[in-house]
């Protein structure tokens, strides 16, 4: 199946760049270009997509603004990665908030943002959790005053709520089974029915709600 790219960055030479790397990919073509989120949103109105490269700095329309209208529409919507030129980003962040599926730095090899593509395309998220917990940290001071009401966790079950805090705390499948003496496919099928009970894409946005819902804290 081919991956349909859609490119959106106000840099003429970044723009012809990354076009060059995808159409020379077997499973991948450009299927459009933009140089800012307003062109962005006029052209994906008309043009299927698969994955959104989105700069998250743009004049007229920024990144940020571009994800949270192209995937609020209705319908079938494509999935964005944002393209940054440093990882603790706070518009990167935004981005993510807003829905995006992870980001990528500006300057990573040609290999690394052909496999971010690829991996967004089959469902992943292209950023580590231990990524975005240090993004996290440094952003959370800005985060709006956690929701009141009940425990935003009662569906999940003891052991679920155990491993979404090693989640949100950066720690990967492997690490969290040698914390809890479980297997690392155990740790896997508790985290799906966790995304699932929260109706959450990714991991990466399991740790943006954890933060959220104060459930885990900066140093915690």
């Amino acid at each position: 199946m081919t991956i349909r790219v859609f490119l959106v960055d106000d840099q003429d030479l970044v723009r012809a760049g990354a076009a060059m790397m995808i159409d020379a990919q077997d499973d991948m073509i450009v299927a459009g270009q933009a140089a800012d989120g307003a062109q962005a949103l006029q052209a994906l109105a008309v043009t299927a997509a698969d994955i959104v490269l989105m700069d998250v700095r743009m004049p007229r329309v920024d990144g940020v603004a571009a994800t949270r209208q192209l995937l609020a529409g209705p319908g079938p919507r494509p999935k964005v990665i944002v393209l940054t030129t440093f990882d603790l980003d706070e518009y990167a962040f935004a981005a993510l908030r807003a829905g995006a599926s992870g980001f990528l730095l500006k300057d990573a090899p040609a290999d690394e943002t052909l496999a971010g593509i690829r991996a967004v395309h089959n469902g992943d998220a292209v950023i580590a959790p231990s990524t975005t917990r240090r993004l996290l940290d440094r952003v959370s001071v800005h985060l709006p005053a956690a929701p009141g009401g009940p425990d935003p966790a009662a569906t999940l079950t003891p052991r679920e709520r155990e491993v979404l805090l090693h989640v949100a705390r950066g720690s990967s499948n492997a690490e969290i089974a040698a914390r809890l003496f479980l297997s690392a496919g155990t740790v896997k099928i508790h985290v799906s029915r966790i995304l699932a009970k929260l109706g959450l894409r990714d991991r990466v946005h399991l740790v943006i709600w954890a933060y959220e819902h104060r459930l885990v804290h900066p140093d915690a």
